[in-house]
């Protein structure tokens, strides 16, 4: 069975209005900057909740503020890339400041989307006459009256919009690879995806930006099967321009959530972005599996022999935070090491299934703590007892178990997993740590450690 397609749900509306309280209260943590000041949602923020079995997207947007500020979008705009994107859009206003000409147009622009369309009027204990038939001449028949900040209205306005979505969820048996292709803007990514798939499924152009959703499709390789996600390319923030793109960025953002290896594409005419950094960044941060991909080998001008011995570790020196991440040059065009890049997915793969013994972790552990001690902080010294790996995870994830484990310096724990991985490997992705305080049993005659 292959994973869902999960749906999309934007909040929209003018700033300060309680948008991103409302996305940190369905997501049930602080994801978004909080603030009595509006426009302080720069870049529109995403993040999974899930809801009676569903699991949906939730797109919190940036508000309305002055045309020339640009990184703000206007409201059209908004209304416009919740259209191309979303499932459900979230309308929301707030009761005591009553109904703005932004208000009418942003109702108006999201009922022309034909998409199911809720009104949500927040603050709605600071405006205690407020009902819902005050806000009928917006045209929205879905009217929810809320207090994101008193919990009021929130149940009913959570059940209502899980109602409207298709079931989805992602089954975590699915032995099926997801694969996604990142990268900045024109870098091949496309051409890299219909090389793969051996099938123009995509549209390949000169022109950056061609895609703007997320292009699929399935393949099998060695017996296994393998979907291949094509995204938009990521710009850097200023960057970023008006229309549909600002929720291609998202899409793609959320491809890498969904995927099990991304495949990270670098142009080898530009080699040194700081855009692609960031990329690998955020994958590595997600704990999902990574290949560097050195993109358009065969446009390189003037290369010979030892073209490949010299540019490579000029790049891996970019890369050197994901020291794990495989690296390989290729060409669609040409069809350079297209095919190895399965080959080294499926070991990827392998390796994120991989399960070591609690034993063979622990003699590392304290060979490790016992030839290099932890030095702590403001005179605290941490203690590393032992370490499990987590059972039933996606991921490689690692429990270790200690006290004062606040005080261990973030140099030491890259230690840690740099001799981690120098002992048991895990090439090609993300592991993560865990790093769990526990209090120091008491011995009669001793005082409790603090």
């Amino acid at each position: 069975m292959s994973k869902t397609k999960v749906p999309i749900v934007a909040i929209v509306g003018r700033a300060n209005v309680g948008k991103s309280s409302l996305f940190n209260a369905i997501l049930h943590k602080r994801e978004a900057i909080i603030a009595n000041e509006p426009g302080t949602t720069r870049d529109s923020l995403f993040g999974k909740a899930s809801f009676y079995d569903k699991d949906f997207w939730l797109v919190d947007t940036a508000g309305l503020k002055q045309a020339e500020d640009e990184f703000e979008f206007t409201i059209q705009e908004q209304i416009m890339q919740a259209a191309d994107s979303a499932d459900v859009i979230l309308v929301m206003i707030e009761a005591p400041a009553g109904l703005s000409e932004e208000d009418r147009r942003v109702a108006k622009m999201a009922l022309k989307t034909r998409k199911p369309v809720v009104l949500v009027v927040n603050k709605a204990d600071q405006a205690r006459k407020a009902k819902p038939t005050d806000y009928q001449r917006l045209g929205i028949k879905e009217i929810f009256m809320t207090s994101v900040t008193q919990s009021v209205g929130l149940d009913e306005l959570f059940e209502h919009v899980t109602s409207k979505l298709p079931h989805a969820t992602i089954n975590e048996a699915d032995d099926r690879i997801t694969i996604a292709i990142l990268g900045r803007p024109n870098v091949g990514k496309s051409q890299l995806f219909n090389a793969l798939a051996k099938k123009q499924q995509a549209i390949v152009a000169d022109r950056a930006g061609t895609t703007r959703d997320i292009n699929r499709t399935a393949v099998k390789y060695m017996q296994r099967e393998i979907e291949l996600l094509d995204t938009a390319g990521i710009r850097r923030s200023g960057r970023i321009e008006r229309g549909v793109e600002k929720f291609s960025v998202i899409r793609s953002l959320s491809a890498i959530q969904e995927a099990d290896i991304c495949l990270l594409l670098v142009d080898v005419n530009e080699p040194s972005v700081a855009l692609d950094q960031k990329i690998a960044g955020m994958i590595a941060e997600s704990h999902k599996g990574l290949i560097i991909i050195i993109s358009k080998w065969d446009a390189l001008e003037d290369k010979d022999a030892w073209t490949h011995d010299t540019l490579t570790p000029t790049i891996k020196r970019d890369f050197q935070f994901v020291p794990w991440a495989p690296m390989i040059v290729t060409s669609s065009v040409t069809g350079q090491n297209v095919s190895k890049i399965f080959d080294i997915v499926l070991e990827i793969t392998e390796t994120r299934a991989k399960r070591v013994k609690t034993t063979e972790l622990n003699n590392w552990l304290h060979k490790t703590t016992d030839r290099h001690p932890p030095a702590g902080l403001k005179n605290r010294q941490p203690k590393l007892r032992y370490v499990v790996q987590e059972e039933g995870m996606v991921y490689p994830s690692f429990k270790v178990f200690g006290s004062q484990l606040k005080y261990l310096h973030w140099s030491y724990r890259r230690h840690l997993e740099r001799t981690f991985r120098e002992t048991f490997g895990f090439e090609g992705t993300a592991i993560k740590f865990w790093w769990i305080d526990q209090h120091t049993p008491r011995v009669h005659g001793t005082k409790r450690e603090k």
